[in-house]
């Protein structure tokens, strides 16, 4: 796979990344587990950054302290509150998993199927929809800052942190 375009992909997803973990940061205790669910929804979203950067995902399992409970079919939490830096540590070692995955890229690797009982996507589909969750729950959680404490973190374009 071209250097270039594995800078490029790192770059966006590390800053979706990045953005992630600064909203993590900014969460004031008193916000952390409330009825927003603040700290869920940052393991949510680590929990399946995780899981769709594993090339197979059958043999995916999280690291303790975490479990499979987001498999659960019937949507129970996980059985504790996960403090923030046991999320900001969960974040640090997917950033790591994302670089390595993204700096080792063929195009072999970009065109396996990863597959699941929900998706059946390419690789870089993955890494692109993956990316694109990251994002998302990272907006969800800016705006429970912005409603919380009328304070969010600022747009990151591109992450600092080499390839």
């Amino acid at each position: 796979m071209d250097k270039d375009l594995k800078e490029i992909l790192w770059k966006q997803f590390g800053a979706s990344i990045d953005m992630l973990e600064n909203a993590i940061t900014l969460c004031p205790n008193e916000m952390w587990d409330t009825d927003t669910k603040f700290w869920y929804n940052a393991y949510h979203c680590l929990f399946y950054l995780d899981y769709y950067l594993t090339l197979e995902p059958d043999t995916f399992s999280p690291p303790s302290p975490f479990t499979l409970s987001e498999f659960d079919p019937s949507g129970a939490m996980p059985d504790r509150t996960y403090s923030k830096e046991e999320l900001i540590s969960y974040l640090q070692a997917n950033r790591n998993k994302c670089r390595v995955l993204i700096s080792t890229l063929t195009q072999e690797i970009l065109n396996k199927r990863w597959a699941d009982g929900y998706r059946n996507y390419s690789m870089l589909e993955m890494l692109l929809y993956n990316m694109r969750h990251v994002q998302h729950h990272a907006a969800q959680l800016n705006l429970l800052l912005r409603q919380g404490i009328n304070d969010a973190p600022k747009w990151v374009s591109q992450t600092k942190i080499d390839l």
